[in-house]
């Protein structure tokens, strides 16, 4: 069922599926159950739509949002109703203490200076003003150090303030057999022994979806709402949620031995016929899904047969290899880029990286829209 959208009527389109949205939300709260579910709703919801996203998880049952920036929380709580609670993991930017409190977001406090300075929020307003303490368990980004706790401690117990949170993010969780996710956790647990009574959380996705030890009190998933990918070298149970789509603009013979693209990279070793579609890596379509002769491309659906890309992809554009096919697409037809069969790790693993790169940056000339569709059997 179509639920909002725009479309300039011409280039590409991306679908986003509001109703698988809210089914891997639900999935994954049935595998945590026993801890809160919430939902990582940052980079635009992992270029899914921020508004939108948050909204259908607030329909699911999602209650507790995690965002990067205050701007991003701004956003979430112009979008959901009053009872959502709004975590922003980069932090207390210096100074905003006012902006969060106004806003009721709660940082993630992650430097004795941030909590130093929510205390003082805290005790100006004569309120214990909700926020977590993000602690650095061993991936060395954001965090409070362990050597730290006790600062902390001593800070928090001088007005007597209780967080709401004690959290930290595990560096491996994707890969479940690494040794950092037991010394991880380890050292999470000795953390949580110092603030009894007070929620933890520490799963991402993959800590989620591997180990319930992981689970404590919240969870916090991300890529696998959006039907990534979160555990590597295991088959993905999740829903696909957006479908990106392109229009052919032109289909073109090319003889044996010509080169195809900028630099001459791929020579055709016989002759070819070639669809050309309106999409490049302006559009989030990555140069290092090119095809050569040295290394194959990356590739697309048209009409339900695979056609992979030849030759380098170029700004606004690339070529692919149609001429097995019985029966020529003609232009306007539209080229599956991302969807079903062709997901957003299967481009990652051709241009050797992830599939969050591939989706949040999936930001190009198309229009975005919206449906809800309904659960099939096989969900």
């Amino acid at each position: 069922m179509p639920v909002a959208g725009n479309s300039s009527g011409f280039g590409g389109r991306m679908t986003v599926d509001l109703g698988a949205l809210k089914r891997n939300w639900q999935a994954l709260d049935r595998v945590s159950r026993g801890a809160l579910t919430g939902a990582v709703v940052k980079a635009d919801a992992y270029g899914t739509g921020l508004s939108e996203a948050s909204r259908a998880f607030y329909q699911a049952g999602a209650r507790f949002f995690f965002v990067a920036t205050p701007d991003e929380g701004i956003q979430v709580r112009a979008s959901v109703p009053e009872d959502a609670h709004i975590f922003v993991l980069n932090g207390l930017f210096p100074g905003a203490a006012p902006l969060y409190v106004g806003e009721r977001l709660m940082p993630c406090l992650c430097s004795v200076p941030m909590v130093e300075e929510w205390i003082r929020a805290c005790v100006a307003s004569g309120k214990a003003l909700e926020a977590a303490l993000h602690f650095d368990t061993g991936i060395n980004r954001l965090g409070l150090r362990l050597s730290e706790v006790s600062i902390i401690k001593r800070l928090i117990d001088s007005v007597g303030y209780k967080p709401q949170m004690i959290m930290s993010h595990l560096a491996c969780a994707d890969i479940p057999g690494h040794e950092k996710n037991r010394t991880q956790l380890a050292l999470f647990t000795s953390i949580m022994a110092q603030f009894p009574g007070i929620p933890a959380s520490l799963a991402n996705s993959a800590g989620l979806m591997t180990n319930r030890e992981n689970h404590f009190q919240m969870v916090r998933p991300g890529i696998a709402l959006y039907g990534g990918r979160a555990v590597a070298g295991r088959a993905n149970p999740m829903s696909p949620v957006v479908t990106l789509e392109a229009p052919i603009l032109q289909i073109k013979d090319v003889k044996t031995g010509e080169s195809v693209g900028y630099g001459a990279l791929q020579t055709m070793a016989r002759d070819s016929r070639l669809a050309i579609i309106a999409i490049g890596y302006a559009d989030g379509f990555f140069r290092s899904l090119s095809g050569s002769n040295a290394h194959r491309g990356s590739r697309v659906m048209i009409n339900g047969r695979p056609a992979p890309v030849v030759g380098r992809v170029s700004m606004d554009m690339i070529g692919v290899d149609i001429t097995d096919f019985p029966q020529i697409p003609r232009p306007g037809d539209m080229a599956e880029i991302v969807g079903k069969t062709i997901t957003i790790d299967d481009h990652a693993e051709v241009a050797g990286t992830i599939g969050y790169e591939i989706l949040t940056s999936m930001k190009g000339r198309y229009s975005r829209n919206f449906i809800e569709s309904a659960a099939t059997p096989t969900e």
